[in-house]
């Protein structure tokens, strides 16, 4: 029981991590940085913060089974 409270909280962290991430004044920042390779910058910080969260969402799912 108390492994799948301790594994609940992690996931809540992580999903008020990235509505911190994608939902704050820093990603506007990201809007008025421009292009690069002719794809906003904006574009590849969505792409990669949404990477990460799946990557760590993953990592803390399968780390619980252990």
């Amino acid at each position: 029981m108390l492994r799948a409270t301790l594994l609940r909280q992690r996931l809540l962290i992580l999903f008020l991590g990235g509505l911190l991430l994608w939902f704050s004044p820093l990603a506007l920042q990201f809007e008025a940085m421009g292009h690069w390779l002719g794809v906003p910058i904006l574009f590849i910080y969505l792409f990669m913060t949404w990477a990460a969260i799946i990557l760590l969402a993953a990592w803390i799912l399968t780390r619980g089974r252990d």
